[in-house]
C-alpha cells in the first residue's frame, strides 16, 4: 500500500509505504510537519522501519530526525546526497528559513537495492538528474519518482549536481521501462501512470 500527503509550505508529498499483513512501513519524504507525520503513522498503527529519501533538498528532509527519534527507524539516501542531510548549503535551506542540517544516514541507498517492509519490496532505482543522488523507489503499488518525474512535468535541474541529460536518460532506462499501467507518484502535485507520461508529457514524447 502507498499513501501520500503533502506537507510543508512547498507541498512536498510525504509517502507511507507499507504491508497490510504486517503493518511494518516506510516513512518516504518527510519533509516538514513531522508531528504531523508521527500521528499520521500512529493512525495506521503502523510499525516504521525505514525513513527513505528520494534526495536531499530541504522540502524533503525537513523532517528526517524528528520522526527518526520519535519512530526509531533508520534514515535511508543514496551515498551521492548523503551530505546533503548534514550541509544547509547543498540542501539549500540555507538560502531560505529555516536552516535545516540533520545527522548522517544510517544507511546509503544504491541503485538494484532491495528493501523489504513486512512482505513487501521497495526497490531503489538511481535517476540523478535533479540532485546527484537522486533516485525513484519501486514497489508492488507504482514508483514514487520524487522530484524526477512529475505529472506533465519533470523535475528543474538548475540546482547545484543538476542535469538534464543525466534525468532525462534516468527516467527513459528507469521508469518509462515500466508497465504503462504502474502508478506514479511524484514528489509534488498529483499520482499520474508511467503510461500516461509517455504519451502526454511533453519533456517525453
Amino acid at each position: 500500500m502507498i499513501e501520500g500527503r503533502p506537507v510543508g509550505v512547498m507541498g512536498a508529498n510525504c509517502y507511507l509505504v507499507y504491508c497490510r499483513e504486517t503493518k511494518k512501513a516506510a516513512v518516504i519524504d518527510p519533509g516538514a510537519e513531522g508531528k504531523k507525520i508521527y500521528r499520521w503513522v500512529l493512525e495506521k498503527e503502523l510499525k516504521v522501519e525505514y525513513i527513505l529519501l528520494t534526495h536531499g533538498h530541504a522540502d524533503h528532509i525537513g523532517a528526517v530526525d524528528e520522526l527518526k527519534e520519535l519512530l526509531g527507524a533508520k534514515v535511508g539516501i543514496h551515498s551521492a546526497d548523503a551530505d546533503m542531510l548534514t550541509d544547509d548549503r547543498q540542501n539549500l535551506s540555507y538560502y531560505f528559513a529555516p536552516v535545516i542540517k540533520m545527522q548522517p544516514a544510517d544507511m546509503l541507498l544504491y541503485d538494484g537495492q532491495e528493501l523489504t517492509v513486512g512482505h513487501e519490496k521497495i526497490t531503489v532505482l538511481a535517476t540523478p538528474g535533479h540532485s546527484r543522488g537522486s533516485v525513484s523507489f519501486l514497489t508492488a503499488d507504482g514508483v514514487i519518482s520524487g522530484d524526477t518525474l512529475f505529472a506533465g512535468s519533470i523535475g528543474r535541474t538548475d540546482f547545484p549536481g543538476g542535469s538534464l541529460e543525466q534525468l532525462l536518460q534516468g527516467v527513459e532506462q528507469k521508469l518509462l521501462v515500466l508497465p504503462d499501467d504502474t502508478p506514479v507518484y511524484p514528489g509534488h502535485g498529483e499520482a499520474t501512470t508511467i503510461g500516461t507520461e509517455k504519451r502526454v508529457n511533453p519533456f517525453l514524447v
